[in-house]
């Protein structure tokens, strides 16, 4: 919100007048009744047949990079054979200083600061619904006061997909809401979400028990929002979308392509540290490969050789066979958020929705021999009615292993990360891990990765699915720090910090932990993720009792070097070292 203000605010203005949108809608809609060509006048007067312009154009230098890289070190070379022996030895002398300064510990006592005791022992349990609609799918509510906003989400399965058609299920969601549907072309669609919803998503919904490393939900989440006099045109328009989409626009096609393969090749220098990080986890859980497939390195490369075919319609043949297996009732589940006095509509609808879309004539079983599904209901905290299941994939198949893996990239710097195996959620260590995360990213590897290595960042991080990620970002070293993050597992090990450490370490994470949830997203973590309160109220009560003695027990026990499967990943510029290592694949 301050962001929106700010700039007012800087001018003078009165930022309390600025948050009164519903005002400001309607004076806007009072504009328009009495002139319907306010909005093109607008236009004219302040784009059009504006004089007050700039137009900058920008071209890519092929050897930029190399010129850069040239000009720097002749800088440098000047400098360096300007300065005297004395001035040499006076900046050596001040580099050393530099280093005992940033290696001596700080003293914050002198800052205030919250105790662990002012930390709210428990947390508030959300009231949710669940009910039948169609007499067999799920449906969860939640009534929130969400300001006259209804959003409505659902999650199907993937489970029946064929394997050949998986890699192409982040393509099929990125074009589903963007190719036409039922008597709509693809600009009257968009014109048609624009006018009558807040959005509307598809995503891959690749998901890990919260008690099993090596089960997983997969599936695809269908995200949207809209005011509520307009709930019965969004669901229509879901209705379309999933009963008659259209994929006959080819060229339409070609350009959603490029632009999805561009935007992915684009924010690899952004977000380098995922996807090293993804891909360093590819082997240690059956969802590891999934999601290096969905939203790793694997992912640029196929749509990169996609955006270079001469012959698009191969790729968008496969949209309609996806389409049979995802867009259908058969193994799906929903979710509304809303006002409690309009839940009963919402029902309404979403009852409405299920009834319509297509049903698969057939039992479809999971594609893979050896894969077994299984249904797992979700305890809920204050949950009235039936309960949310998600079907689960259970691979006993499955062996985690070591992957070292470069993919040698056009940038100065590195993406570096390792990640290693470690427990699921709901098992007792896992609050001691996370905890130990927060400590080694304040207390050592910030220091030694940002400070003395020189990256723009780094740390340590336990996610959801139990895989302990070490990362830096936009790193000049490589291998070096992957020696960084064996020594901070030492440091761990050898107990180098106190118990303000590990109280600093803990606030933090409650800060994440108790981070304010909109109403839209109330009740997400027990739709999207299988999380009930009581899992999280117990989770709570473990970060509260993690003590000196459980982090050196479990750095040792998970951390240390040969205790668990780990993989590492790096992005970036050719390097000679990891070439002669024959225990790196290079990419």
């Amino acid at each position: 919100v301050w962001k929106y203000i700010a700039s007012c605010w800087n001018q003078d203005g009165d930022p309390v007048e600025l948050l009164k949108i519903a005002d400001k809608v309607s004076r806007f809609r009072q504009c328009l009744k009495e002139n319907p060509t306010f909005l093109q006048e607008k236009v004219k007067t302040y784009f059009k047949d504006n004089p007050h312009r700039l137009t900058l154009s920008m071209s890519p230098e092929e050897d930029y990079h190399d010129k850069q890289a040239k000009m720097e070190a002749e800088k440098l070379g000047k400098k360096v054979n300007a300065l005297s022996e004395e001035e040499k030895t006076q900046i050596f002398e001040k580099g050393l200083e530099l280093m005992a300064l940033q290696s001596k510990p700080q003293d914050t006592s002198c800052l205030p600061a919250l105790q662990v005791s002012d930390i709210e022992p428990k947390i508030p349990f959300t009231v949710l619904e669940t009910t039948l609609a169609a007499d067999e799918i799920p449906v969860q509510y939640c009534a929130q006061p969400t300001n006259g906003v209804v959003y409505f989400r659902a999650v199907s399965s993937l489970n029946t997909l064929p394997e050949e058609l998986k890699p192409y299920v982040p393509l099929f969601c990125n074009v589903i809401t963007k190719m036409g549907c039922g008597a709509l072309d693809y600009r009257e669609q968009a014109q048609k979400m624009e006018l009558k919803t807040g959005g509307m998503s598809v995503s891959p919904h690749i998901i890990p028990d919260d008690s099993h490393l090596d089960v997983y939900e997969q599936g695809v989440l269908f995200s949207s929002l809209c005011l509520d006099r307009n709930l019965q045109d969004m669901m229509h328009l879901w209705s379309e979308i999933f009963n008659n989409p259209r994929f006959e626009e080819e060229e339409h096609f070609r350009v959603l392509v490029k632009k999805t393969a561009q935007e992915l090749s684009n924010g690899i220098p952004d977000c380098g540290h995922l996807y090293a990080s993804i891909r360093a986890s590819k082997n240690l859980t059956p969802s590891g490969e999934l999601q290096e497939m969905f939203s790793g390195m694997d992912q640029v490369k196929l749509m990169k050789r996609i955006a270079e075919m001469s012959d698009i319609k191969p790729i968008l043949r496969k949209l309609p066979r996806i389409k049979k297996y995802l867009l259908n009732s058969d193994n799906i589940r929903c979710s509304v958020n809303a006002a409690p006095q309009q839940i009963t509509e919402a029902t309404k609808e979403v009852e409405k929705f299920i009834k319509g879309i297509a049903r698969s004539k057939k039992e479809r079983k999971p594609v893979r021999p050896h894969k077994s599904s299984e249904v797992k209901p979700v305890g809920s905290e204050i949950l009235t009615g039936l309960q949310i299941t998600r079907k689960l994939v259970n691979d006993p198949t499955f062996k985690p292993c070591q992957m070292k893996t470069h993919f040698v990239l056009p940038f100065p710097v590195n993406y570096v990360g390792e990640c290693i195996r470690t427990v699921p959620y709901t098992a007792a260590d896992y609050a001691s891990l996370r905890i130990l995360a927060r400590l080694m990213t304040a207390k050592f590897l910030h220091r030694e990765i940002r400070e003395k290595g020189g990256a723009y960042g780094g740390g340590a991080k336990l996610s959801h699915n139990g895989i302990f990620t070490f990362y830096s970002y936009r790193d000049p070293n490589s291998l070096a720090t992957l020696k960084t993050f064996e020594k901070a597992v030492e440091w761990a090990k050898s107990g180098e910090f106190t118990q303000q450490d590990i109280n600093e370490a803990k606030l933090a994470v409650f800060a994440a932990v108790d981070a304010p949830i909109a109403p839209s997203d109330k009740g997400m973590d027990h739709f999207l993720y299988g999380i009930s309160d009581e899992m999280k109220q117990s989770h709570r009560e473990q970060l509260f009792a993690v003590n000196t003695s459980h982090l050196l027990l479990f750095s040792c026990r998970y951390l240390a070097v040969g205790k668990s499967t780990r993989g590492q990943a790096v992005l970036g510029p050719e390097n000679a070292d990891i070439t002669k290592d024959p225990s790196w694949v290079k990419r």
